[in-house]
């Protein structure tokens, strides 16, 4: 499988069969309709695929501390935002088991922010995915890891799930 492109649509090319890609795309829709915290923040999804994600957030000046940097927290935001999409790529419905960030470099507001989302592995219904935030100059801010647990249930339920490619 070749990696993922993002389409006119926003959603991903896979490089898949036909129906992985429209698998992806219908659960990119579905969560991006719902209202989050990342329509407040101005998260948006830029590529997505089975256990892969690509996020983007521009750091303004509401979101920052009292020293004038990013906030913590915004930034913990925009890298849980693309673990959750990332590990519900496949179509099962998957929570947060845990979590950590290692804060590396400070952001501005102005700066635009872009997470990367990879699924690394995982043994049955648990799954691990490592984040890596980067400004718009590639320096990595932060990183995030993830532990996730999938439920047996469906986003979509008249859909298969989906395999995370590693």
């Amino acid at each position: 499988m070749s990696g993922p492109v993002t389409s006119n649509t926003g959603a991903v090319d896979t490089g898949a069969v036909p129906a992985e890609k429209d698998l992806v795309e219908a659960i990119a829709r579905e969560l991006s309709a719902r209202k989050t915290l990342d329509d407040l923040l101005g998260v948006k999804l830029l590529e997505m695929a089975a256990g892969y994600v690509k996020m983007r957030m521009t750091v303004t000046d509401r979101m920052t501390n009292f020293y004038g940097s990013a906030h913590g927290g915004a930034i913990f935001a925009l890298a849980d935002s693309a673990f959750a999409y990332a590990c519900n790529s496949g179509n099962r419905i998957t929570v947060a088991a845990g979590c950590s960030i290692e804060y590396l470099a400070p952001a501005h507001p102005g700066d635009v922010l872009t997470a990367t989302a990879r699924y690394r592995g995982g043994v049955g219904r648990q799954g691990i995915y490592d984040i890596d935030i980067h400004n718009q100059e590639g320096r990595l801010i932060a990183t995030f890891r993830g532990k996730s647990h999938s439920t047996k249930d469906s986003i979509l339920p008249e859909a298969q799930a989906l395999p995370p490619s590693e």
